[in-house]
C-alpha cells in the first residue's frame, strides 16, 4: 500500500486553478472529479491531487523558499515528455521558472523544467533514468 494517498493544494481561484491543472493532469493520464468545493485528479496507483479554494481569498501567493511548499515533481518517461508537459503548462497559463534542460548538478541524466502559477505553486517535470538505461540509450540499444 502506498504511504501517500493524496495531496491537497489551496488556490486563490478554483476555476482558474482547474484551467491550469486540468490540461497537465489529463496529459499525465489522470481523470478529473468535480465536487462541491474542490476538484481532484486520480489514476490507479498514483497519489490523488486535490485543489481547494482558499478560505481567505487574496492571502497568496506563496513565496518559493519560505517555510511551507517547495514544489511537486512529476517523473516522466522521457525528455520529450518533459518538453511536452512544459509546453502544455505554458499554454495553460503557467510561468516558466526554468526551461527544460539537463541538471548536471543533480546527475548527468537529470532533465527537467520548472513552472509556477500566480498562486506561487511550483511544479517540476523531470526525467531521471537509471544510469544503465541512460547508457543504453546513448549506445542506441
Amino acid at each position: 500500500m502506498a504511504v501517500f494517498d493524496h495531496l491537497g493544494i489551496t488556490v486563490d481561484d478554483l476555476q482558474r486553478g482547474i484551467a491550469r491543472y486540468d490540461p497537465i493532469m489529463r496529459a499525465l493520464g489522470f481523470e478529473r472529479t468535480d465536487a462541491d468545493a474542490s476538484v481532484s485528479w486520480w489514476t490507479e496507483g498514483e497519489v490523488e491531487l486535490i485543489l481547494f479554494p482558499a478560505r481567505e481569498p487574496g492571502t497568496g501567493p506563496h513565496r518559493h523558499g519560505r517555510v511551507g511548499w517547495q514544489h511537486l515533481a512529476f517523473a516522466v518517461d522521457s525528455r520529450d515528455e518533459v518538453d511536452r508537459l512544459h509546453a502544455i503548462a505554458m499554454d495553460a497559463g503557467w510561468t516558466a521558472v526554468r526551461e527544460p534542460k539537463l541538471y548536471p548538478r543533480f546527475n548527468d541524466r537529470y532533465y527537467a523544467s520548472f513552472v509556477e502559477d500566480d498562486d506561487g505553486i511550483r511544479l517540476e517535470f523531470m526525467h531521471n533514468p537509471p544510469r544503465e538505461a541512460a547508457a543504453a540509450d546513448r549506445m542506441g540499444a
